[in-house]
Formats: C-alpha cells, structure tokens, sequence
C-alpha cells in the first residue's frame, strides 16, 4: 500500500516577533560586508555551535542561500594553527 503525499502545510500564521537574535542575525547576514561566527556569537551571546546550528537551519528548513563570502586561513609557518582564521558569511543576493 502507497502512503498518499502529505498535504502542502499552510503559511505561518503567526507573526514574525522582531527583535529578536534572529532577525539581529539576519540582519548581519544581510549587511554588504556579512558577519564572522566571532561577531555573531559576541552579538546573541550563543556558542558556536548554535550558530552553526542556525545557518545549517537557515540554508535547510527556511530556504536562505547563506554562504561564504570570504574565507582567510592562517595556517603555516609562524602561525598557531586555526587561531586567527575566520570565515565571512552572507546572505546571497538571488538573481
């Protein structure tokens, strides 16, 4: 026996509170220059895995094409492993 397709599920019918660490997370992900794990763990006060959490949920559940728009690695001679490494993220433009 097939299982009927589930029914689509209607738009949110709640209000999107604003002011809230997500929409401030947004709004840094949406600004020219992006924001680093580091600006926006300072910024909530979460720890980096719920931020990791959140963009995986972003780009995943809500459809935002998070990305990377820079990455610098200092790794090398001189340098202490991954300290001092970020990357840069953003909400891509569509189109």
């Amino acid at each position: 026996m097939v299982k009927p397709a589930p029914a689509p599920r209607p738009a949110c019918p709640h209000k999107r509170r604003e002011g809230t660490r997500q929409h401030q997370v947004l709004a840094m992900l949406r600004r020219a220059e992006g924001a680093t794990f580091a600006l926006i763990t300072e910024a909530t006060g979460w720890q980096a895995h719920t931020v990791r959490g959140f963009l995986v949920g972003l780009k995943k559940r809500q459809g935002f094409p998070v990305g990377v728009a820079e990455r610098l690695r200092q790794v090398g001679l001189g340098k202490e492993g991954g300290k001092g490494s970020y990357s840069v993220y953003r909400i891509a433009e569509a189109g």
